[in-house]
């Protein structure tokens, strides 16, 4: 127990003066217990040798005096460790995300959309529950127990033996079922989030999957999936079950072991009742903090997994800039970005998706970057948005070096456009206001009519302030793409990021797209991630990938002529479309 202190709770900002007002409460607490017991004793002893209520109502008063006291007590408690636990909680989850936000999509990506919010939303209610129900159960365990025996001893030293020598069965018992509920837990929490990825997954796919006709083979995938989560969470309430069994079984007997030596004594004649009344009294009240400790640590083994994996994700490493930017950086014409030897592998498999890139660009370029697929576009994008911070190499942003792009001055020039754009479950108007939280209603209008947006907009009940994204009115790839593009007209930021933009999009809707959004290509640096070889006629350099190595560069004209590997994509597609 004083291990679990140790190694979780006084890491937690504020805990030790709560420790402290708990751990004084709690010492309050204990004396009105005893006191309680003391006076009830008598009371009834008093009573019992015939003497008048009358003369004996005071006792019954202090009784209550010393009951009502616990009883405030323990509500204080309860307030307290409630206040602690929801700070921590708010602090935890703004901790969280803004350690999510450092890391950047690719840790995101990889370890799933949906584990993440779970415990970011769910994960942090539960690790309140744990702070709010262990810490005051936990001291009271500590200090309840000890002031009780101690008071039994000069009670009755017998009893107090009794007492005494139950203690560790109960607390072996404890930790064996401990461990076993934590292994439980484990394995419950992993089955958790695989089941909370595989949900969204399947949200995210489901018209594919019915399109391709394996929607049914994928729901008995669903219903295996779910019914592992179902055996892991039997699995750990039968430990919590045989824990909770334990536990009252080994209480009740040495409280009756408690009864029996009492009674056999009074029998005997070599106890006094008053002192069999008040020892019989506290007898359960010695145990009922442990058992509380020994119920709560399951029902808060959720909150002991979510603070763990919270303590992960804060503890991972976030590459600094041991560079800086003295200015802020307004890109221009005459703007320079350099990349020298920038490389980059993915962790979960030891590949290098990027190897020694170096290349440099100026001012207001349209540069496209193709190659086959895995050939590391995207990783490049998110490299030039910051997103990723390279193993290796550096960057030149006209005369100031970087170790990577991950700064807020150069990241505040830009503007990313992936291939499905996060639709917010707001209102056109907010979503469009994404880059641009103040701007004014002309403002987004002209963006919509701009992204050639008005269409649709006039087809919506409720105009620019219709509801859209999950939960609210659906809209086409296509049309998300123009919410993304009114973005980006709204925001005029001078660095344009785009990543297999139109990729999931169909001819047709690809082609109505083009023409308003190479009218967002003037004078900003564009970098354009794509397989559709059509867009870059409208580049003005291309950089060929593969293998997360830059071939061939140039432009369109000079790389057909070269008739490289830019010359067999451009070949591969022709021969594809016949």
């Amino acid at each position: 127990m004083k291990k679990m202190m140790r190694n979780h709770l006084l890491t937690y900002k504020g805990v030790r003066p709560t420790l402290a007002i708990v751990i004084s409460i709690t010492i309050v607490e204990a004396i009105a217990i005893i006191l309680q017991a003391k006076w009830l004793a008598e009371w009834l002893f008093r009573l019992f040798n015939g003497e008048l209520f009358q003369e004996t109502w005071k006792l019954g008063v202090f009784f209550l005096i010393a009951f009502v006291t616990r009883y405030l007590m323990g509500t204080l408690k309860k307030k307290i460790t409630f206040q602690f636990a929801e700070k921590t909680r708010v602090e935890k989850r703004k901790q969280l995300l803004a350690k999510l936000f450092a890391l950047g999509p690719s840790y995101t990506n990889k370890h799933g959309t949906a584990k993440l919010v779970n415990l970011a939303m769910e994960g942090a209610n539960q690790q309140r529950t744990y702070l709010e129900l262990i810490i005051p159960k936990m001291i009271a365990a500590c200090i309840i127990p000890p002031i009780v025996l101690i008071y039994v001893f000069f009670q009755d030293k017998l009893s107090s033996i009794i007492l005494l020598l139950t203690v560790p069965i109960i607390i072996a018992f404890m930790i064996l079922l401990g461990l076993a509920a934590n292994k439980k837990m484990e394995r419950q929490w992993h089955s958790y989030h695989l089941l909370s990825n595989h949900f969204i997954d399947s949200l995210r796919g489901l018209e594919t999957l019915k399109f391709l006709g394996k929607s049914k083979s994928h729901g008995d995938t669903i219903e295996k999936v779910s019914d592992e989560y179902r055996k892991s969470t039997i699995s750990t309430l039968r430990i919590a079950f045989l824990s909770s069994f334990a536990l009252d079984f080994f209480t009740m007997l040495s409280v009756a072991s408690v009864a029996v030596g009492l009674g056999l004594r009074l029998i005997e004649g070599n106890l006094l009742l008053d002192i069999a009344l008040v020892v019989l009294i506290l007898a359960p009240e010695f145990f009922l903090p442990i058992k509380e400790v020994g119920a709560d640590y399951h029902a808060t083994l959720n909150g002991q997994e979510a603070a763990k994996a919270i303590d992960r994700i804060l503890a991972e490493p976030v590459h600094e800039n041991h560079s800086f930017i003295t200015n802020s950086i307004a890109w221009s014409a005459n703007s320079t970005l350099k990349l020298s030897s920038v490389s980059h592998s993915h962790d979960d498999n030891g590949l290098q998706a990027l190897s020694t890139i170096s290349m440099q660009v100026k001012g207001f370029e349209n540069i496209g970057i193709v190659g086959a697929s895995g050939a590391g576009k995207s990783t490049l994008i998110d490299i030039l948005g910051g997103f990723l911070t390279p193993d290796q190499g550096s960057f030149r942003v006209n005369q100031q070096i970087l170790d990577s792009l991950n700064t807020e001055a150069w990241q505040r020039q830009i503007t990313y456009i992936p291939q499905r754009p996060y639709i917010f479950s707001q209102s056109v108007a907010d979503n469009i206001r994404f880059y641009e939280p103040n701007a004014s209603d002309e403002d987004v209008w002209q963006a919509v009519q701009d992204a050639e947006l008005d269409k649709l907009i006039h087809t919506f009940p409720n105009g620019i302030e219709q509801e859209i994204g999950t939960g609210a009115r659906a809209i086409s790839g296509g049309q998300e793409q123009r919410v993304a593009l009114a973005r980006a007209f709204l925001g005029n930021r001078p660095i344009l990021l785009l990543d297999e933009p139109t990729a999931h999009l169909d001819i047709e809707t690809e082609y109505e797209l083009k023409q308003t959004m190479t009218t967002l290509f003037k004078d900003k640096l564009v970098f354009f991630a794509t397989h559709r070889l059509h867009w870059m006629e409208q580049m003005d350099k291309i950089i060929v990938l593969k293998d997360g190595v830059i071939v061939e560069v140039g432009t369109p004209h000079e790389l057909l002529l070269r008739r490289g590997e830019y010359y067999d994509l451009v070949l591969s597609q022709l021969e594809g479309v016949q």
